[in-house]
């Protein structure tokens, strides 16, 4: 029965929270990997992106709020997003053609691009704390629980019990949803196809009569989608902060990276691993050994390899490993 409960609890404060987290990792490190596939930069400004994203949902949420419009038990922001991701789509493309553009016509080398990324980053940046604040900011509503912990110990009578956020549900599942969508486009479509030739060869896919300027579009529009849906999520889950997204671009890259630059699979992989490797590490195993360890052998301290404020350091970390050692990916994506 203590294994049990020991298992029970790495299931409530590990695998749960890793497999929400790791979802939003993957959808954001995928908007950062079709980029830098496609366009061939590194765009810095995405995790501002997520935040325009979210923000958008979190303004358009508490007017659905305040006109009494409900979707209960399901959280309101499910309709906002929607709207967000076409008002995010606008804004990308928007910056594309008054920054990206016309580097791209004067065959500007990628560091510029990158360069005129963090610029855009900041502007963007300071937009959305002019315009929301700098503050946390909660517009969750609905049922915030599908099972409790307390529910699920008189359940099985275990000591430890695991609470299902309704958040980490929709998270997971719209992860799933968009993933296979994306996945379907990109090798069942023909503009999907389209695109994938000229990230192979941009002069062959120009020489067959392919529209780089439609696909360049279409790669922004499904970027800020994916931009929007994965910072409205990780707001949903958690709470809305828009620096909070400014310091989830070395996850988010780490993700991206680790799985394999301009790989799709592999930035979902990385999104995963970069996930459950922060949560691992900042995890306070005391308990769990407790349950596990003869009572002369229990722990005294937390047996905590790194603080909480610390576990972007794990990002840092993996993402530096892969660069020196395998700066392909797991999945032998375009080297960084």
């Amino acid at each position: 029965m203590d294994a049990i409960n020991a298992f029970v609890l790495l299931a409530n404060f590990i695998v749960m929270p890793a497999l929400a987290y790791g979802s939003q990792l993957a959808l954001g490190a995928l908007g950062v990997t079709l980029v830098y596939g496609i366009l061939r930069f590194s765009n810095f400004a995405h995790g501002d992106t997520m935040a325009f994203g979210a923000m958008v949902t979190v303004l358009l949420t508490w007017w659905l709020q305040a006109a009494g419009v409900s979707i209960a038990p399901l959280p309101t922001a499910l309709i906002a997003i929607p709207p967000a991701i076409v008002a995010t789509a606008i804004l990308v493309l928007a910056v594309d053609r008054l920054v990206y553009r016309e580097f791209r016509r004067v065959k500007a080398a990628p560091v510029i691009l990158v360069i005129a990324s963090v610029g855009v980053m900041f502007v963007m940046n300071g937009l959305v704390r002019f315009i929301i604040g700098p503050d946390d900011q909660r517009f969750a509503d609905g049922a915030r629980f599908i099972l409790r912990a307390r529910e699920f110990k008189e359940m099985t009578g275990l000591a430890e019990g695991i609470a299902i956020k309704v958040s980490q549900c929709i998270t997971i599942l719209a992860a799933c949803v968009v993933v296979g969508l994306l996945f379907w486009f990109l090798y069942r479509t023909r503009t999907g196809k389209s695109m994938r030739a000229y990230s192979d060869n941009e002069d062959l896919a120009l020489l067959s009569g392919i529209n780089s300027e439609r696909v360049v579009q279409i790669t922004w529009i499904i970027a800020g989608a994916l931009a929007c849906i994965a910072g409205a999520l990780y707001g949903l889950d958690k709470s809305f902060k828009p620096f909070t997204y400014f310091q989830l671009l070395l996850p988010i890259f780490a993700s991206a990276i680790v799985g394999g630059l301009g790989n799709p699979l592999g930035a979902i992989a990385g999104g995963f691993l970069v996930a459950f490797s922060e949560i691992s590490v900042t995890y306070a195993y005391k308990k769990f050994l407790v349950y596990l360890l003869p009572e002369s052998l229990e722990p005294t301290s937390l047996v905590q390899l790194l603080s909480t404020e610390y576990k972007f350091a794990v990002s840092f970390l993996i993402l530096v490993l892969v660069l020196v050692y395998r700066p392909t990916g797991i999945f032998r994506g375009r080297s960084v």
